[in-house]
């Protein structure tokens, strides 16, 4: 599966965006789908996930209350992204792993397929 990840841009301390992640085919029911970020000179880190089911979702602590993970029926995954900080500044990437049981969506290592990243810039 192919993935685009898009909706990034510049947006002031406290503002909102919204990240969307188009897959190539229908994710739902065979992917669990998670965003990742990654600031420069970092290592990339979980931000939130959503099983392939739609029925569960994880969040990193840094984002909770915050950033809200959702998927359509069909190709659609999405990051509303809330109370926007300038430590939020990263690229952020959408990524799918294959249904199974047992997957730590949290890890980086569990996911099979990668979006390009959209940059996010938080000023202050």
């Amino acid at each position: 599966v192919q993935l685009q990840a898009s909706g990034g841009g510049l947006v002031q301390a406290g503002g909102s965006l919204r990240l969307s992640c188009a897959a190539s085919e229908s994710t739902l029911s065979r992917y669990g789908m998670g965003w990742f970020r990654q600031a420069p000179g970092k290592e990339r880190e979980f931000v939130a996930a959503i099983n392939w089911s739609g029925g569960s979702t994880y969040y990193a602590d840094a984002v909770k209350g915050r950033f809200t993970i959702s998927r359509d029926n069909a190709k659609n995954t999405y990051l509303q992204m809330n109370s926007l900080k300038p430590e939020d500044t990263a690229a952020y990437y959408c990524a799918a792993v294959a249904r199974r049981s047992g997957t730590d969506y949290y890890s980086v290592h569990e996911y099979n397929y990668w979006g390009q990243g959209t940059e996010v810039t938080v000023s202050s």
